[in-house]
């Protein structure tokens, strides 16, 4: 997750509210780095709809 890229559109919240989450500035929050095994589709899909690339996954950990 690199916060200074972020534009705050949501589609990771909307991926998985159990990894991301939005702070007051609208601005996503890293809610864990290691995704349980029934989340990874999850975060992965969310990765690939950010508009701004601000989050990343290796090895099924968001970044």
């Amino acid at each position: 997750m690199n916060p200074d890229i972020c534009v705050g559109a949501g589609q990771c919240v909307l991926a998985t509210s159990e990894v991301f989450d939005q702070g007051p500035d609208g601005l996503v929050v890293l809610l864990t780095r290691t995704a349980p095994p029934s989340l990874r589709t999850a975060v992965r899909q969310a990765a690939r709809q950010c508009p701004a690339g601000a989050v990343t996954v290796a090895d099924g950990t968001a970044r």
